[in-house]
């Protein structure tokens, strides 16, 4: 089940001063056959570079580093890298400190010494597909934001004028501006009317067939 999980082509950054912890991080990752590309740094500074000079799926971070230390670590990496997921991978057995750094944006909370690989490759595997989801649930309410204000519509044909001043059709303003999809039908309001529009036009054709 975990080979499944993985994709060799994943990028990871290991933020951690520690070489012996590195260290078992990387065993863990290769003992279950992670063939992933793997970067590591000793410093949050050195952290944040790499991630400006190239692209990673995750990173694995360590609190406490020396240029920085406790949860503040986190927070400086997420404000500038607020779309990579991150995973705290630390020595301090904390359920709250674990809930607040979710709460603040982090996927997960490892504590050292009480994961495995197995562990390790499933936290790497489902935080990057919680985040592919929250970064898509962003990006559908801002689409849903754009809908919001007042939006000019001609009073008889019911397009509606866009910003460039062009005036749609409703359902191609609603398409272009949501992933929202049209299936035309008839209420029950318009149908009655419908039917009353219909007999009176077939009592009109009666009439000029029996005058004839």
């Amino acid at each position: 089940m975990t080979k499944e999980l993985i994709r060799s082509s994943m990028k990871i950054l290991l933020i951690e001063d520690n070489p012996g912890d590195a260290r078992l991080v990387k065993e863990m990752l290769y003992e279950e056959g992670a063939k992933v590309n793997l970067d590591c740094a000793a410093r949050l500074e050195e952290g944040l570079k790499q991630l400006k000079d190239k692209v990673y799926d995750i990173i694995l971070l360590d609190l406490n580093l020396p240029d920085s230390n406790g949860f503040e670590t986190f927070l400086e990496l997420h404000k500038l890298n607020p779309d990579i997921p991150a995973i705290i991978l630390t020595g301090i057995d904390d359920k709250e400190l674990g809930l607040e750094a979710v709460r603040k944006g982090a996927q997960d909370y490892l504590v050292k010494g009480k994961f495995d690989g197995n562990l390790l490759i499933r936290s790497i595997s489902y935080s990057i597909e919680r985040q592919k989801l929250l970064l898509q649930l962003e990006k559908t309410m801002k689409e849903l934001k754009a809908l919001k204000g007042i939006l000019p519509i001609c009073s008889f044909c019911k397009k509606i004028r866009d910003d460039k001043g062009y005036w749609n059709q409703l359902e191609a303003y609603i398409s272009e501006h949501s992933e929202a999809e049209f299936s035309h039908g008839m209420c029950p309001e318009c149908a009655k009317k419908w039917r009353e529009e219909w007999e009176k036009t077939k009592g009109k054709m009666k009439s000029m067939e029996a005058s004839e």
